[in-house]
């Protein structure tokens, strides 16, 4: 297996191919995937295209990443427009996230959950609060977005003692159990889990006429109005200024709760801390949060989580792993850097929304959660792949490509991108 020599770079490098993409290395370790991993898995594409006689090729596998670049197990060198589906806002293997994570592995590896806790988790809880909105400083940790989201939804029905919720078409807030009925990006996510899934459920335009969702509220007794201040998966899409305050103000009136989920817009990433420009009720948060590592946050007002009650033996709600000690000290170097990553968002975020609105492109967004509409994103990320850049497509019929780098993205790796967008596109 051939090596690059990644270990003298900053991760802000132009992509340097050695084989095509998939290399043969990838396409064997891809052999050995489909023999031992669940055929619904993505990864096992090329084979599942097979089948449906349709084209499409095996992924490349990755080896390691720094910064901005990412190395497959051939030794092809790509830069990554993704960060890891929004996780890598502090850049791939940040010194200071790897350097916490290799300390916390030398103190303690486990504890015991909602039992027994360790200090780095109630310093982490602590760090948290001071990041959130004034008067978010109530929290339940998990390891995944969905379990936030699951958190945020079992708070808002014993606080309202109502299990309505509403969202929004186009959203995405996870795929176990608990949160697929939840999602209106893809009714093919929840449909064959219907029947044992939240049956009350309903969905508004996003971007609808706020009055909308007071009527929806008021008439199904709704007590949750989740909503992503930025919609990631469904297209990277803002809603006009002024629409998620009249949104609160009409959810409220009528008694629900509201809940923004900024598991991949939050923590920096818009060049904002935080996307929403209205304190909710309750915050989930994830991705970004972790530095790489699964760690994730619903956190709430007092009054919303002290419906939970006070603990009477067994907690109702808890993991295993729960606040995990390695991911709290990632977390806890991460938001350690939480104003410098914020600013290098909005600044590179600006870079390179100017650069392609210079080329006449179609960029929405802010920061670097930016999305460009293209008619076929999904064939133009596909030859941007090719010439080592990784972007995925987004949106309900897959009309953008969306960007979501690292923050360590370089002015090189900025022009390198554009000027292959422009080529393919």
């Amino acid at each position: 297996m051939q090596r690059h020599p990644h270990e003298n770079t900053t991760g802000s490098d132009l992509p340097a191919l050695v084989t095509p993409l998939p290399g043969p290395a990838s396409t064997a370790l891809v052999d050995v995937l489909a023999r031992h991993e669940c055929p619904a898995i993505t990864a096992r594409r090329a084979r599942r295209a097979a089948s449906l006689g349709v084209a499409d090729t095996d992924p490349f596998v990755w080896e390691t990443a720094v910064g901005a670049n990412l190395w497959d197990a051939d030794g092809n060198r790509l830069v990554d427009l993704t960060a890891g589906f929004g996780v890598a806002t502090v850049g791939h293997r940040d010194p200071a996230v790897v350097a916490a994570a290799h300390a916390q592995v030398d103190r303690l590896l486990h504890a015991m959950g909602d039992a027994y806790p360790d200090v780095t988790r109630i310093r982490l809880l602590e760090a948290l609060a001071a990041a959130c909105p004034d008067g978010l400083d109530h929290a339940i940790l998990g390891l995944s977005g969905a379990d936030a989201v699951d958190a945020v939804v079992k708070t808002a029905v014993l606080a309202t003692g109502r299990d309505g919720v509403l969202v929004f078409e186009g959203s995405y807030h996870g795929l176990s159990l608990g949160t697929v009925p939840l999602q209106a990006y893809k009714a093919s996510f929840s449909d064959p889990f219907r029947g044992i899934t939240h049956p009350h459920v309903h969905v508004l335009p996003f971007g609808c006429d706020p009055a909308d969702v007071g009527a929806l509220v008021q008439r199904e007794g709704i007590g949750l109005v989740l909503v992503e201040p930025i919609q990631g998966r469904g297209g990277i899409r803002v809603p006009e200024d002024g629409w998620l305050r009249r949104v609160h103000r009409e959810a409220r009136a009528h008694g629900a709760l509201v809940a923004h989920d900024e598991i991949q817009c939050g923590l920096g990433r818009t060049g904002a801390v935080w996307a929403g420009d209205v304190t909710p009720d309750l915050l989930a948060v994830g991705k970004a949060l972790g530095g790489g590592f699964p760690l994730s946050a619903a956190v709430g007002t007092s009054a919303a989580m002290g419906a939970w009650g006070a603990s009477k033996g067994e907690a109702i709600h808890t993991q295993t792993f729960l606040g995990h000690p390695v991911g709290c000290a990632a977390a806890l170097a991460v938001l350690g850097q939480l104003d410098t990553m914020t600013a290098r968002c909005a600044e590179r975020g600006a870079r390179l929304a100017g650069r392609l609105a210079a080329e006449g492109l179609t960029v929405q967004g802010r920061g670097l959660m930016l999305g460009v509409v293209l008619p076929d994103a999904y064939g133009v990320h596909r030859r941007l792949l090719a010439r080592g850049y990784l972007a995925l497509p987004a949106g309900m019929q897959g009309e953008v490509l969306a960007l979501t780098p690292p923050s360590v993205l370089s002015d090189a790796q900025i022009d390198g991108f554009v000027e292959a967008l422009v080529e393919v596109a």
